[in-house]
């Protein structure tokens, strides 16, 4: 298989040059696994692990190798598994903060082109919901598409499409059936040769499911959803990438129970471009849309403009990615001082004046 068949651009070409003397091997990484990865060379899927040194330098969770991740290996003696020397630069990638630590980084998927953000439609439908994901899709600097899928299921689809569009601010909203086969083939031009995108969303939206229609086998196992509440169940346990029939690539991940940002604030404006375009009406510039007078925002609240639920949304991402920025440079800044005071401590001593 040819590198460019698993999405290898000129990109990634230069950045791979200066480790080519070095006579490593440039790999995509198809699996991860609880640390654990897989990764594809031109003739063959391999293990493969970090090196030791990789470890020892890397900066932080974030710099471990994820799905979708370009790296620079070293084939062992054996050829049964790989070392993992370098990640090559990301072009892109989708991260959130890892749940219970506001300072840590998770990337769920790197080096993709778009973004599906999965809802379903026949239980759980949450515009809210689609705007969190909307907002850390548009940071990753792939192109979101909100897919709603088991349109079979619902009466009312034409309604919530409505609304999916309205929460979606311009990104393709495209309502999709794994039963009936409806909307599938809206999927395809996102999915051509050499094209990496990534399925998100909770558990039971039918990720699985999508992902078995995709390839034309069964490689995920599918079971159906609660009778009692219609949640979803975990099948999927690993991020893995597919490559379909059409020459696309297409990243699984498991269901996300939480997604917290990760910065987002450019994707802030993205989700909400259309609040971006009203607030120039008001009178300040730095308007909250709380109590400021001659809020333009909150005038079209009150005119049935926009929807309240949707602003409401908005100052909630707002002031989660302002506390997000406290955070982080508090932990940088401690960061920094740790390893300043770690550094000085094994200085060597100045020299004694002499008498």
């Amino acid at each position: 298989m040819k590198l460019t068949e698993l999405g290898w651009t000129d990109f990634f070409a230069e950045a791979f040059a200066a480790h080519a003397e070095s006579g490593l091997e440039p790999a995509r990484v198809t699996v991860v696994n609880r640390g654990a990865c897989v990764v594809h060379l031109p003739d063959c899927e391999v293990p493969a692990e970090v090196s030791g040194r990789f470890r020892h330098e890397s900066a932080g969770p974030e710099a471990f190798p994820a799905v979708g991740d370009w790296v620079a290996v070293r084939r062992t003696s054996a050829d049964s598994r790989v070392l993992i020397q370098h990640v090559l630069p990301r072009r892109t990638k989708f991260a959130r903060t890892v749940a219970g630590r506001s300072g840590e980084q998770q990337i769920l998927a790197a080096n993709i082109d778009t973004v599906f953000l999965l809802s379903s439609l026949n239980h759980g439908f949450n515009p809210r919901r689609i705007e969190r994901f909307l907002t850390l899709a548009w940071d990753s600097g792939a192109q979101p598409v909100i897919v709603l899928t088991k349109s079979d299921l619902c009466a009312n689809s034409v309604e919530l499409l409505r609304e999916a569009e309205i929460a979606a601010a311009g990104a393709p909203v495209l309502a999709i059936s794994c039963v009936t086969g409806q909307g599938l083939q809206s999927l395809r031009p996102h999915l051509r040769a050499g094209q990496t995108a990534v399925l998100l969303g909770a558990s039971g939206v039918g990720k699985s499911t999508l992902i078995n229609q995709l390839t034309g086998e069964d490689w995920q196992a599918v079971l159906p959803v609660r009778e009692s509440d219609a949640k979803g169940r975990h099948t999927t346990t690993r991020r893995e990438l597919f490559i379909l029939p059409s020459g696309g690539l297409l990243i699984d991940t498991p269901g996300l129970r939480e997604l917290q940002l990760w910065d987002g604030a450019e994707g802030l404006e993205e989700t909400f471009v259309d609040l971006e375009a009203i607030a120039v009406g008001c009178r300040f510039t730095d308007c909250r849309h709380e109590s400021e007078p001659d809020c333009a925002v909150r005038a079209a609240v009150v005119s049935g403009q926009v929807d309240p639920a949707r602003l409401a949304s908005f100052q909630k991402l707002q002031r989660e990615v302002a506390q997000f920025g406290r955070r982080h440079i508090a932990r940088v800044t401690t960061e920094t001082r740790s390893r300043t005071k770690s550094l000085n401590k094994h200085a060597p001593a100045p020299p004694k004046p002499r008498r």
